[in-house]
């Protein structure tokens, strides 16, 4: 299995030398419709994306791919946005990871889930460019 933080590194030093690689995000979304837009919205912000049906889907990509944050939903079948998020903050290679986590409720009832954003569904294009701007930079 590939070693997620020496492409992550690799990326990184690529970057500082102004090789201008795309920053690549995981989204992690089951709503396939949602998904796909997202996809589309993200890659014309400039990132490469990496997508995921469900929260088990996303923590096998993050196993094998070097990624730059994370765009999760909250609720997910098989491994939940929060248990994604848990799962990052305790891996030691993976817990620097930005990660935002999209859902339909307040911001209070996903404390203690450790991601470094939370945005409400539906989520504005600006919004998720800013806050993905902000934590990458």
């Amino acid at each position: 299995m590939n070693n997620p933080t020496e492409g992550f590194e690799q990326r990184a030093a690529q970057a500082a030398r102004g090789e201008g690689l795309r920053p690549k995000v995981l989204l992690a979304e089951d709503d396939r419709a949602l998904r796909r837009y997202l996809e589309v919205v993200l890659r014309r912000a400039g990132y490469e994306v990496l997508s995921a049906a469900d929260g088990l889907e996303a923590m096998k990509a993050l196993l094998t791919n070097a990624v730059d944050a994370v765009v999760t939903d909250a609720v997910m079948p098989h491994l939940s946005g929060h248990e994604l998020c848990r799962f990052l903050r305790e891996h030691p290679q993976l817990k620097g990871i930005p990660v935002v986590l999209l859902s339909g409720e307040t911001s209070a009832q996903h404390e203690g889930a450790g991601a470094d954003l939370y945005l409400s569904k539906p989520v504005s294009v600006e919004e998720l460019s800013a806050g993905l701007a902000r934590l990458l930079a």
